[in-house]
């Protein structure tokens, strides 16, 4: 257990300084939306392509990795939109039901499987983020589609961002740069590595400052549903799972995390602009970071 808490604890605790420093509005101005930016486009990609470049996914089991990512994913998609009637009381509050529902907090996945299991909890971080990464993404924009809440021009629109997202884009050179035997040639390994150091700090900053507590007294039965679908069912089934093939301890840690951690904060764009109730969402991100604090150490430590 205290292994567990040294290693989110330090996670946890920036998220609420980050929380103090939304309510008294510091540093003022636009200065955390531009802080988020540059981690999205900049530091994090740079991040992304350094460990997945560098990352040594030769002792990494990636098959059985993928059908218990996938498989999980997959599975809670399809159940979401067989009983979407049931979770949303419209299409809009749905989208953004199934985002909370299966979108991660990468930078608390992240930052945590290097805390836990160092290089080994990274590498194997490496391939969970390029087989789900681009899986949550796909599916998010197929659910909108669905529900026909995007129309011709704005489906165009959502699908060709889709293929410019520096997340996906980053996972896309870094396997390739590893796939090929290229890995990070010279100075540009240190200079990725440099570049992507601040993505975990500020972006878990971030997500503090992004954090709305009024709106979860309005977000109804919708949002306790997503929030124990994301932090309770998911988790089991992604360890239901990892059990079942035999998966080992560093990759099921390393899954239990990209799993029972909260939803992403860029959920809450991605509804703004997509049509989906960008409230509900609010309230999700905010949710389930407060209670993936206690929830996240107790399921490392039921699974031992």
């Amino acid at each position: 257990m205290l292994a567990i808490q040294n290693a989110l604890g330090p996670l946890f605790a920036l998220i609420l300084f980050g929380f103090v420093l939304g309510r008294i509005n510091y540093p003022g101005g636009d200065f955390w939306p531009r802080a988020e930016r540059m981690v999205y486009y900049l530091f994090f990609p740079a991040l992304l392509v350094h460990t997945l470049a560098t990352a040594d996914v030769g002792g990494v089991p990636v098959a059985r990795l993928a059908v218990v990512c996938l498989g999980t994913i997959l599975a809670v998609a399809i159940c979401l939109w067989l009983l979407r009637r049931y979770l949303a009381r419209d299409d809009a509050a749905f989208t953004s039901a199934f985002q909370g529902a299966l979108r991660f907090n990468t930078y608390v996945a992240i930052a945590g499987a290097g805390a836990l299991h160092g290089e080994a909890g990274m590498a194997s971080a490496a391939v969970v983020i390029a087989l789900l990464v681009p899986t949550v993404n796909l599916l998010s924009v197929a659910c909108f589609i669905g529900v026909g809440a995007l129309g011709r021009t704005s489906m165009a629109r959502s699908l060709f961002e889709l293929l410019r997202n520096p997340l996906i884009l980053a996972c896309i050179v870094g396997i390739a740069l590893n796939g090929l035997n290229i890995g990070l040639p010279g100075w540009s390994e240190s200079l990725l590595g440099l570049l992507g150091r601040p993505a975990l700090p500020i972006g878990l900053i971030a997500v503090g400052v992004a954090l709305r507590p009024r709106h979860v007294w309005r977000g109804g039965r919708t949002l306790w549903l997503t929030s124990g679908v994301k932090l309770v069912v998911v988790p089991a089934l992604a360890m239901a799972l990892a059990w079942a093939i035999g998966l080992d301890t560093v990759s099921r840690d390393v899954v239990l995390l990209f799993t029972g951690v909260s939803t992403a904060t860029s959920a809450y764009i991605l509804a703004r602009q997509l049509g989906g109730d960008g409230e509900l969402m609010a309230a999700a991100i905010t949710l389930q970071t407060a209670l993936a604090m206690l929830t996240l150490p107790l399921w490392l430590l039921l699974t031992g």
